[in-house]
């Protein structure tokens, strides 16, 4: 742990980590249970609503990137408090209403939680380095909170406050706005080395593994976020049970995300869980989507545990595999930017394969390829070595 933070300081900045991490995920979350209403009100198409779903995906890749030059220059404390502001004006540009500034305000917000997503690991590896895997797996729950919070609350915020989508997707800003403020007494300007030069990693095999792994089930989750909604809503649902059906899958991740960071981060390595948590993931999908009615609340619970365990895994790999709070933020600059940018095909080959058939068939093949896949990458991003940020090759733990 960081020897300056005294245990009630670290608490108090554990609070504030998990406020922050909370409202990450609303601004993703929130469309798709409102995507049909957006689409009736703006006349936009399956295609643009496949680009919509991409776009915030596409920005937080775009943001990862630029997060270490950033840290490098005002430390990555400042840093959490520029993501959440830059998140609370995003969302609050979407209550304007129409199409430019759905989608502007979307990039915008999208930009705020790729800088935060890349900095909290970061500041996991150099505070909380005795406890990386729990409070790993804390935060994630908390973000998976958040985004079943704005799944289930969507459409119910939309009819309550009587003001359409725009007002419910605006309203998140307040949370925002609420954690950049009790961000502030931790918000210090320091100079520091802990964003290390791409150059090094982008040489390093297990570094790409990583990234590989973080990219395929980021594109599973942000496929589900987009676009679970609107498949249920195809099985006879309406809008307003198909939100709740995809706030209980977003829900149910929080335990799976703090379950499966805990106990992976206690396994020599974590190649079996990355073959079963994925798994999971793709058979209760395939349920879901096309099983029978009675099976669709316990299918979308294993659905849920299995996405959001699946995340926690990617972040605890990014936190287990770096060898130091330097190469930790590196990594998770790479693994989140990159790994976001290729997720971003996830989603709009998802809808596109909806749009081309006109049923649910090919999209949930891809979405099983997809699981697949991580579960292919996820063996040797799995296995106990380090990514050192000094190095340009991975090391064996000894």
């Amino acid at each position: 742990m960081n020897p300056d933070r005294t245990v009630p300081s670290r608490m108090l900045l554990g609070l504030a980590l998990m406020l922050v991490a909370f409202n990450l995920r609303p601004a993703l979350s929130t469309v798709g249970p409102l995507l049909a209403t957006i689409r009736d009100s703006t006349g936009l198409g399956a295609g643009g609503a496949a680009i919509l779903t991409t776009l915030p995906v596409l920005c937080l890749g775009i943001a990862c990137a630029l997060a270490a030059p950033l840290i490098r220059r005002i430390g990555p404390d400042l840093a959490v408090l520029a993501g959440s502001t830059i998140l609370a004006a995003g969302l609050a540009l979407r209550g304007l209403g129409g199409l430019v500034p759905l989608f502007a305000g979307t990039a915008l917000a999208a930009i705020g939680i790729g800088l935060d997503n890349v900095l909290l690991p970061a500041l996991v590896k150099r505070d909380f380095s005795g406890r990386g895997g729990l409070m790993t797996g804390l935060y994630t729950m908390t973000l998976c909170l958040g985004a079943a919070a704005g799944a289930g609350a969507a459409v119910p915020v939309e009819h309550a406050l009587g003001g359409g989508w725009p007002t419910a997707l605006a309203i998140w800003a307040l949370p925002a706005l609420t954690a950049a403020f009790v961000w502030i007494p931790f918000a210090r300007r320091t100079v520091t080395t802990a964003a290390p030069s791409a150059g090094r990693l982008l040489r390093n095999p297990l570094a790409w593994w990583v990234t590989g792994f973080m990219g395929l089930q980021s594109s599973l989750a942000y496929i589900l976020f987009g676009w679970l909604p609107l498949l249920l809503q195809g099985r006879g649902l309406t809008p307003l049970d198909a939100g709740l059906y995809a706030s209980l899958t977003t829900l149910v991740q929080a335990p799976g995300a703090l379950l499966i960071a805990m106990l992976a981060a206690r396994a020599r390595d974590q190649r079996a869980w990355i073959v079963a948590i994925p798994g999971l993931t793709a058979a209760a999908f395939l349920v879901v989507a096309f099983g029978a009615d009675w099976l669709r609340v316990p299918a979308a619970c294993a659905l849920g545990f299995g996405v959001g365990g699946c995340f926690g895994l990617g972040l605890t790999l990014i936190v287990l595999r770096a060898a130091d709070a330097a190469s930790a933020a590196g990594l998770s600059a790479m693994a989140q930017g990159i790994g976001y940018t290729g997720a971003c095909l996830g989603p709009l080959v998802f809808g596109l394969a909806h749009e081309a058939t006109g049923g649910w068939g090919l999209a949930g093949a891809l979405f099983v390829g997809i699981a697949l896949t991580a579960i292919l990458i996820g063996q040797a991003a799995g296995r106990d070595c380090k990514v050192d940020a000094a190095e340009a090759a991975p090391r064996s733990r000894t």
